[in-house]
């Protein structure tokens, strides 16, 4: 793994290069609510007040079991059996941003539909005792069973598989949901969801992200929650086809007449940002790893862009610590447990500085960190609990 370099601009530059609704959940802080973090680091800490939100980031969507082969050696061809050499298991779906969040040090609730089967279960066990997240405006529906994705990981991408039903009708929906810093909405085309109005009129700060277009309409104005967002994150595809463009970097310029800062992912080439309040770019490319499962790792650049976002970092270091993040979960498989923690994020930036041959310049890029990170005395269990091949197995004493 290599460090890189970025870079940021002032304005003006020249280009170069949810199947359940929350439920009411009380504000009352995260201790009373049972909110606990295994983060050894909290970003916020010389931010927080008595009278912050109770929570840092809220989500809303559909949890799935992940089902992770990884190990192929190509594409599954039809009518020939395919063996993988690995196999976890783990919450996925929204779960993958919400673990990310928790383990960078924020404070995450996350409202879900799960299943009572044993799938659900070890859902909820993992993510609430596990990671920390509350689960509060979160509920178990009895007789539904948990949608389940099964994701093949191989040649650095991966083809995925899922089967679900939609969780019957809820109770009334509440009238507005938990107060938050932030929220992460996944925006639907010509689906709006009156929670994110609702949140951002209480002054949280929406992340809009969005998934392909299945409809092939392409249209901006069916985004119609993207007129609350602070920010939105699409991929270059996704980015130059809403734009009708032909590049991601003039697409992310585009955008930012329709929200205020743009940032678009660029895959193996890092990422983009625009932010039209200040005239400032920034551009940092990818670190260079050798991925063993990509699966969640636009989830991971998320949630390390709104951790950095919070925290009031300079634009380029956030897309810096984006990808450090991104890149650091493709190591490992699985969605959410391949999330890094503050140890991962610790344990490369010690050894990609004892590496021979560096760019010093890409080293400064990420010098950022070290006011951050934990010693090494302190850093708290590495690696961090990744996805188990089998669901059931007894935890030790």
């Amino acid at each position: 793994m290599t460090a890189s370099n970025g870079r940021d601009t002032g304005p003006n530059p020249t280009a170069r290069a949810a199947a359940a609704a929350p439920q009411a959940a009380a504000d009352a802080p995260p201790s009373a609510v049972g909110h606990h973090t295994h983060s050894q680091v909290d970003p916020l800490a010389g931010l927080r007040t008595p009278g912050d939100p109770p929570w840092d980031v809220y989500l809303t969507g559909t949890v799935f079991l992940d089902i992770i082969f990884t190990g192929l050696d190509c594409a599954p061809v039809r009518g020939t059996e395919s063996w993988a050499r690995g196999m976890g298991s783990s919450p996925g779906g929204v779960a993958n941003m919400a673990t990310a969040l928790a383990r960078l040090g924020l404070r995450t609730c996350l409202a879900a539909a799960f299943g009572d089967d044993h799938y659900g279960e070890y859902c909820w066990d993992a993510l609430e005792h596990g990671e920390g997240i509350d689960l509060t405006p979160s509920r178990t529906v009895p007789g539904w069973h948990s949608p389940v994705t099964v994701s093949m990981a191989y040649e650095g991408e991966r083809t995925m598989v899922s089967h679900g039903h939609e969780p019957p009708p809820e109770e009334p929906a509440p009238d507005c949901p938990p107060r938050a810093r932030a929220a992460i909405a996944s925006l639907t085309p010509g689906r709006p969801a009156p929670w994110i109005a609702q949140a951002a009129a209480r002054g949280t700060r929406i992340f809009g992200d969005v998934g392909w277009d299945d409809t092939g309409a392409w249209d901006l104005a069916g985004l119609t929650d993207l007129r609350h967002c602070e920010a939105f994150l699409p991929n270059a595809e996704e980015a130059m086809r809403y734009t009708g463009t032909d590049c991601p970097r003039a697409a992310a310029h585009a955008l930012t007449e329709h929200v205020p800062l743009a940032v678009v992912t660029l895959g193996a080439q890092g990422a983009y940002a625009v932010d039209r309040r200040t005239g400032e770019t920034a551009e940092v490319p990818a670190i260079a790893v050798e991925a063993l499962d990509p699966t969640g790792a636009g989830d991971v650049f998320v949630a390390g862009f709104v951790t950095g976002t919070l925290a009031g970092w300079p634009l380029a270091d956030r897309l810096a610590f984006a990808g450090l993040t991104a890149a650091l979960s493709v190591q490992e498989f699985g969605g959410s447990l391949s999330a890094p923690g503050w140890s991962e994020i610790a344990a490369w930036w010690r050894r990609v500085q004892s590496v021979a041959g560096q760019d010093p310049a890409a080293l400064r890029r990420y010098a950022f960190l070290e006011r951050l990170l934990p010693a090494e005395e302190q850093a708290g269990p590495w690696p961090r609990r990744r996805a188990v091949p089998t669901i059931g197995f007894r935890r030790s004493a």
